[in-house]
């Protein structure tokens, strides 16, 4: 785990989020790319002048950000950038070896429906990129114990689990996996893969209507300190792939960050 990359929206958590990231960064001596990525398109004749105002403007509020929090040593380099979302990112990746993305959700106000907004809903439904989802005011402690949820525990895709592997070496963690049997169930779904049966400390399976519903019934029982997902293009939060805004009523976990891993298959 080489370099993160930070990115800071409009969630009001950003102090906390890069905090957790310098810590986290900071037992693997990894960097940190802190970025915002402004998502916006002036109208023709004034987005050079307003670009350049809106890129000035975020600097100095990542300078700002940056002054508020204990940098422990880490390398941090900043930037703000005019671009779409998605691309930006996968440029971002691919330039600077990104290894994990972390974001914030969009807040855990009771009183706040969203759990992730338009931004970060958006990254984690339309990349490939690692996430790392951090509660709000999320105070760092090594990860001593991760529950994998999945449907299927059939890998096609080389390298998926590698984020997850390198977490789990680092901190010396042990793996539970929670295989959840939906309507959509195939035998084959519950053979273990042999790089994962090598992982895993021990697994167990529930049956529910969706993955995401049996996650949410049965995830507190394990106590965890990390919670890792997979992306499927018709799999994990089936429903919550629909729209980029994700509903706390639909999916919510304040008490602990979210890996979210690559495309299984």
């Amino acid at each position: 785990m080489r370099n993160i990359l930070v990115l800071i929206g409009s969630s009001g958590n950003a102090k906390g989020l890069l905090q957790y990231a310098i810590d986290f960064a900071h037992t693997f001596n990894a960097k940190i790319y802190l970025v915002k990525i402004n998502d916006i398109y002036p109208h023709s004749g004034t987005s050079v002048k307003v670009g350049n105002y809106l890129v000035d403007e975020v600097e100095k509020e990542l300078e700002l950000l940056l002054e508020s929090v204990d940098q422990k040593g880490v390398e941090i380099i900043s930037k703000s950038i005019i671009g779409e979302l998605i691309s930006t990112l996968e440029t971002l990746q691919s330039d600077l070896q990104i290894d994990l993305l972390m974001i914030a959700p969009r807040t855990t106000s009771i009183k706040e429906e969203v759990y992730l907004g338009q931004t970060s809903g958006k990254v984690i439904k339309q990349t490939q990129i690692p996430a790392l989802i951090v509660p709000e005011n999320y105070v760092f402690e090594p990860i001593s114990k991760i529950l994998l949820a999945m449907k299927s525990a059939n890998i096609k895709k080389e390298g998926v689990l590698e984020p997850l592997k390198i977490v789990m070496k680092h901190f010396d963690a042990k793996l539970d996996l929670l295989l959840v049997k939906t309507p959509a169930y195939q035998e084959a779904d519950f053979n273990l893969h042999p790089e994962l049966e090598s992982l895993v400390h021990q697994f167990s399976h529930v049956e529910s209507p969706t993955t995401f519903q049996g996650v949410l019934e049965n995830y507190q029982t394990y106590q965890a300190n990390l919670l890792c997902v997979v992306r499927r293009k018709r799999g994990f939060f089936t429903k919550l792939w629909e729209s980029n805004t994700i509903l706390k009523k639909d999916f919510h976990c304040s008490t602990m960050p979210v890996l979210v891993l690559s495309g299984i298959q």
